[in-house]
């Protein structure tokens, strides 16, 4: 039997003991939400209910161009309205797993938008403001993703007192073992929430011990200096709880660059000396890259700091890929919940992600055990 077979065996055989402990092993997750309404643009319509869908992105795009210095009309038909977020989709991996967990985000205002009733029946759920909305226009070449985020600045720590209350906040944080905070780069305040957590919400809860997770969501878009404020925050918070940075193998690049940690040869090969380097940089817990076809990592343990890396179950045609790292997130930190090894923990991560593309949804703890069990390879 392989190395690779052997730790994913140990890793179903530790998730299996972790069924008898998971409901001490609460977590809490925020604070995005979006709408995601998956949208076809129509090319010719037949009658009411028949229309042949425009098939390709550069199709769409000759059609915009050749409207210039003119106006046309373009029918948009919803073919599926679902819940979105970096932090809903992760969160709800948690919940299929098995965990209790606590939402905090923006999921409606008054009351929780339909897309997110579902969740909310598997969850304790805390809306702060309504939700953006993503128009995600499919073709057979990609996708074009339209956002509406103003509701986004409302997630602050303004909101979450208002609506929650801070001593309710506190009491939250104090009985979560995981705190997962998430989408970073759309959440133009997030700051504050995390200025509140290292100056007064985690020394109030006493709770050294938790995970803090750590998503930027591809920040691109932000500047360098936003970037590097944002790690400092980060490094400040491993003063007060595990913290752990995830990143996929792009967000690595970026922040690799802003720290100053050299990447040695190409990205994808690197990554093991990349999550090293960077945890060295951030002082924080623990740093995991992953890519599409596996993940490293590198984590603070008794006798100091460790790395490994795992080859995950990559496959060519994924039934559904948006979320796979959001699920590869909540399986990671699945197995920290479990006390597995950092190896372990890859694979639970690769694992989770390998699963939700194939399916099209997160496991539960016994299919994630009995998928770990018998590993796929990974395709070519």
């Amino acid at each position: 039997m392989s190395h690779r077979a052997q730790t994913a065996q140990a890793a179903a055989a530790g998730l299996r003991d972790f069924a008898d402990h998971i409901a001490a092993a609460p977590v809490l997750v925020g604070f995005d939400g979006f709408v995601d309404s998956i949208i076809q643009v129509v090319d010719k319509r037949h009658d009411a209910d028949h229309y042949d869908p425009i098939p390709t992105i550069d199709r769409f795009g000759h059609k915009i161009v050749a409207a210039a210095g003119h106006s046309s009309n373009f029918e948009l038909v919803t073919t599926l309205e679902k819940l979105g977020g970096n932090g809903p989709i992760m969160a709800n991996a948690f919940a299929a797993a098995g965990l209790p967990v606590t939402y905090i985000g923006n999921l409606g205002s008054p009351s929780v938008h339909p897309v997110f009733q579902e969740f909310a029946g598997r969850a304790e759920v805390h809306s702060i403001a309504e939700p953006g909305y993503t128009d995600a226009l499919e073709f057979d070449d990609g996708k074009l993703m339209l956002g509406k985020h103003a509701s986004l600045r409302h997630v602050n720590q303004q909101s979450i007192d208002e609506q929650l209350g801070r001593d309710a906040y506190v009491q939250i944080v104090k009985r979560s073992r995981l705190i997962g905070m998430v989408n970073w780069t759309m959440l133009t305040r997030l700051n504050s929430i995390w200025q509140a957590m290292i100056e007064e919400v985690l020394p109030a809860a006493h709770n050294k011990d938790a995970y803090v997770f750590i998503d930027l969501a591809d920040p691109a878009k932000r500047s360098r200096d936003d970037i590097k404020q944002a790690m400092d925050l980060a490094s400040k918070l491993a003063r007060h709880a595990r913290v752990v940075m995830g990143f996929n193998l792009s967000e690595a690049s970026q922040v690799a660059a802003v720290m100053g940690v050299a990447i040695h040869g190409e990205p994808e090969d690197a990554i093991q000396s990349t999550a090293v380097d960077l945890r060295a940089a951030l002082g924080v817990h623990a740093v995991v890259v992953h890519p599409r076809r596996g993940a490293a990592g590198a984590i603070m343990t008794d006798a100091g700091a460790v790395s490994a890396e795992f080859a995950g179950p990559f496959v060519e045609k994924p039934k559904l890929s948006t979320g796979a790292g959001d699920n590869f997130n909540a399986g990671f930190c699945l197995g920290l919940l479990a006390g597995l090894s950092l190896e372990q923990c890859l694979c639970t991560g690769t694992a989770t992600s390998g699963f939700y593309v194939r399916n099209a949804h997160s496991p539960s703890l016994a299919e994630l055990a009995d998928f770990c069990d018998d590993l796929p390879q990974p395709q070519a």
